[in-house]
């Protein structure tokens, strides 16, 4: 719970912050006719929208598992980001088309150091609210919120280098009055619709392969397949291991292997101790445990993950002979 609470706070704080620099950038960028300025309220905006998805999904995604919802609602967390990341490239083309207009029809930049003034105090501030969006994402593990973050982490770069293109206008004005640089501020704009993509894309493909169910990342599923292997001699091998994300949470199931003597008590208790320990490790997560009896004949999936040398299969294997024979 008070997890969710600090998602809940940092993200009506991006919402917040985004609000203020809308209402900012678009008052400036309309009183100086800057078309950089007003590309980054178009900007901000997009951002405010995303932040507004990503307080939804951070609200909603840590609702328990119900009925209707057996493995919870982890997966609103991955659509806020992936939602972002497409609005990333409306925002763009938007910019872009609005650029190349002025590039067409240049218009004069009046009161150029409200638009530096207005781009620096956003930088700040989406510096000091992105830092702390990523901060809890990466403690809580929140695909809505580090999707936030890039949004304004994005707006800083791209905050700055229309300050830059801005500030260079006012140096031009007075070291050369008559020089044409009013190309520079739809030439920023479009550089900023660049910016825009490449963090879009970055964006969409994090976001959306969560949503195809894909495996965890490799060194998640190595650290389990070598815990599995230090349980060695009470556990022969494992096969089988499957992983997933949901947003913040991990699904894996696998089959754990252990000497076909061992009692049902004893390998129930072993199956809870192996959950235990790795839902421990990675916080978060839902760990599903399939004991199978060993008989040394590393059929099937069994070698990928037999954790006994061959002699060893081998006294496995004319143990179970022998026992079949008295049997017999």
């Amino acid at each position: 719970m008070e997890l969710q609470t600090q998602k809940t706070r940092v993200a009506w704080l991006s919402v917040c912050s985004n609000t203020t620099l809308v209402l900012l950038k678009l008052i400036v960028g309309l009183l100086i006719g800057s078309v950089s300025v007003i590309s980054e309220a178009i900007h901000s905006g997009v951002d405010l929208l995303a932040a507004v998805i990503a307080l939804f999904a951070v609200r909603h995604s840590g609702k328990p598992a119900d009925d209707h919802h057996p493995y919870g609602h982890g997966k609103l967390e991955n659509m806020s980001g992936t939602i972002e990341a497409l609005l990333i490239f409306v925002a763009a083309v938007w910019i872009v088309w609005g650029s190349i207009h002025k590039l067409m029809k240049p218009v004069p930049v009046e009161a150029v150091g409200w638009g530096i003034g207005i781009m620096l105090g956003s930088a700040v501030l989406n510096t000091i609210v992105s830092e702390m969006l990523f901060r809890v994402a990466r403690r809580t593990d929140s695909k809505a919120l580090e999707a936030d973050a890039w949004h304004l982490r994005t707006d800083v770069w791209t905050s700055a280098g229309v300050a830059l293109a801005l500030t260079v206008m006012l140096i031009g004005r007075r070291i050369a009055p008559h020089a044409d640089l009013h190309w520079l501020d739809p030439a920023a704009a479009i550089m900023v619709a660049l910016l825009i993509l490449r963090a879009a894309y970055h964006l969409t493909v994090e976001s959306a392969r969560d949503l195809l169910d894909v495996s965890l990342p490799q060194e998640e599923e190595a650290w389990i397949r070598e815990y599995i292997c230090q349980l060695a001699p009470r556990v022969c091998g494992f096969h089988h291991l499957r992983s997933r994300k949901s947003g913040h949470m991990r699904f894996a199931d696998f089959h754990l292997l252990v000497d076909a003597h061992m009692s049902v008590e004893e390998s129930h208790e072993l199956a809870e101790e192996v959950e235990h320990v790795v839902e421990e490790r990675f916080v978060h997560s839902n760990v599903t445990v399939h004991v199978e009896p060993c008989h040394g004949q590393c059929e099937g999936a069994c070698p990928t993950g037999c954790i006994l040398s061959e002699d060893q299969r081998e006294m496995v294997r004319v143990e179970l002979a022998r026992e079949h024979a008295a049997e017999g």
